[in-house]
């Protein structure tokens, strides 16, 4: 029978990852080049890039538009790169948990490979906490023994816990109501989507995509 271990892990402070694990910085990439989830050195400070926007204003110069955000606070900044700045990566490896379940010290995954139990907490999941589930298998990236990110699946099938009844004799297509879901977010559904049914829902939006 595996023994099970159990590790906290906040996002502010180094893991007890074993050294092969840990990336130093060491490649340059143009900016043009930078994309979602990359973890990049700006200011000296290491982050983790969120969203990417490639700008071309008239007649100007065209440049990158990042939302970063660092992992030593926690704080997420808005910054701009001409598109051929050059800009220093930092190595990303990734490992793949199991949700199991959240209380007052976290949220708890599973290490399917160790059994190992690792800790996070809410301000690492930001609205990625909305969506999981017991068994919800998520990507979590780490930079020199960090996560600095959970990845979710684009969809996930999550349960009705609370919906209204819908107005009789509405029978228009596009009228949806607010439902909330087992995880405690709140959707607008369809109307015909009653209290216990599972629907899919995408993680990228956060909106209704059907029936599961």
């Amino acid at each position: 029978m595996p023994v099970l271990r159990t590790r906290r892990i906040d996002s502010l402070a180094l893991s007890n990852l074993p050294l092969s694990s840990i990336h130093s910085p060491l490649s340059m990439a143009a900016a043009n080049d930078l994309r979602k989830g990359q973890a990049i050195k700006y200011n000296g400070n290491i982050a983790i890039v969120l969203d990417v926007q490639h700008r071309t204003p008239g007649n100007l110069r065209a440049f990158v538009q990042a939302i970063i955000r660092y992992i030593n606070t926690g704080k997420s900044a808005d910054v701009r790169f001409g598109s051929t700045d050059k800009v220093e990566l930092v190595d990303v490896s990734r490992t793949q948990l199991e949700f199991s379940y959240k209380d007052n010290s976290g949220f708890h995954f599973m290490d399917p490979t160790s059994y190992e139990t690792i800790t996070l907490n809410e301000n690492l999941l930001g609205e990625a906490k909305d969506y999981l589930v017991e068994n919800l298998k998520v990507e979590v990236l780490y930079t020199e023994g960090r996560p600095v990110q959970v990845e979710l699946p684009s969809s996930v099938h999550l349960k009705v816990v609370e919906a209204p009844e819908g107005l009789r004799g509405d029978t228009a297509s596009n009228v949806t109501k607010p439902a909330i879901l087992e995880t405690g977010k709140t959707v607008n559904v369809p109307l015909f989507i009653h209290e216990g049914e599972l629907i899919k829902i995408d993680t990228r939006t956060g909106s209704y995509m059907g029936r599961a």
